[in-house]
């Protein structure tokens, strides 16, 4: 049996934003606001949550995320990660270093602390 890192250590702020999904990285887009990364670009964290109105999103800032990637498969351990166009991550080797616990291959995503 796999385990689960869902929500460990886990925090989050809620911010302003546009058009955002849950699941998706984001980035600090202008002061208490966040928006979509784009290839390539660092990211602050994941959405949890949007509102109903699309307004406001909660972020998880720190903890351990569960996040799609694509390209090559992130490697275990201290990985450069970097957000991808499509709102997932990228192994990138001049991204920030994330600390890796789990890749699944077949379900394209991968497990780390942000």
């Amino acid at each position: 049996m796999r385990g689960s890192y869902e929500g460990i250590g886990q925090w989050a702020a809620t911010f302003a934003c546009g058009q955002v999904e849950e699941g998706q990285m984001v980035k600090i887009s202008g002061n208490g606001q966040v928006s979509a990364c784009g290839a390539g670009d660092g990211f602050c964290g994941q959405v949890l949550s949007v509102g109903r109105d699309g307004g406001a999103c909660a972020v998880a800032l720190g903890g351990m995320v569960t996040a799609g990637y694509s390209g090559t498969a992130p490697s275990l351990g201290w990985c450069g990660l970097a957000a991808d166009a499509d709102g997932s991550v990228q192994a990138s080797s001049a991204g920030r270093g994330y600390l890796v616990v789990d890749v699944d291959e077949s379900a394209g995503t991968v497990t780390f602390v942000l």
